[in-house]
């Protein structure tokens, strides 16, 4: 026999146990027994809040008195939302001087104009251009400049990790 034929009857081989589930032992098996999945997965179990519990206790079947039951069914919530993680609110955002809301409208107001005339077909008058582009270029250096270069005020005395 050649080395090739003996090649030929390995992949013969490998490709006919391709869909063969391996047998192994649990000698082999480099994790304990304890860690194998199950053939079939398991069910999983929700249980009831402490609060769902005392108010069928206290109301019978769940209805809230004085009413036919059906808005306390709607709204409760569906078990399968359970574990979702709901935000809180955001902060409010910090108010702004008059200084920095033009610098803002500069920023984005005079690009916009120039791009609304010239998708509009409009013709300007060089003033108009040169103000628009004025306004650009005012509101980004404006902006830069109020910007600061150190930590803000109420930082506290850790300003962060230093490596």
């Amino acid at each position: 026999m050649t080395p090739q034929s003996d090649e030929d009857e390995v992949w013969r081989q490998i490709v006919a146990s391709f869909n063969d589930t391996a047998e192994r032992d649990s000698a082999d098996q480099p994790w304990p027994d304890s860690e194998n999945l199950p053939a079939e997965p398991s069910r999983r179990v929700v249980k009831r809040s402490d609060e769902e519990l005392l108010a069928e206790d206290e109301y019978g079947d769940g209805d809230a008195p004085g009413g036919d039951g059906q808005e306390d069914r709607e709204n409760r919530e569906d078990p399968d939302d359970e574990g979702h993680y709901v935000p809180p609110p955001p902060p409010p955002l910090p108010k702004t001087d008059a200084t920095t809301k033009i610098a803002w409208l500069g920023l984005f107001g005079g690009p916009a104009y120039l791009l609304l005339s010239a998708a509009l077909d409009w013709s300007l008058p060089g003033w108009v251009l040169f103000t628009a582009v004025a306004a650009f270029i005012g509101g980004f250096v404006a902006l830069v400049v109020r910007m600061g270069d150190g930590p803000p005020s109420d930082s506290g005395w850790d300003d962060g990790a230093v490596v």
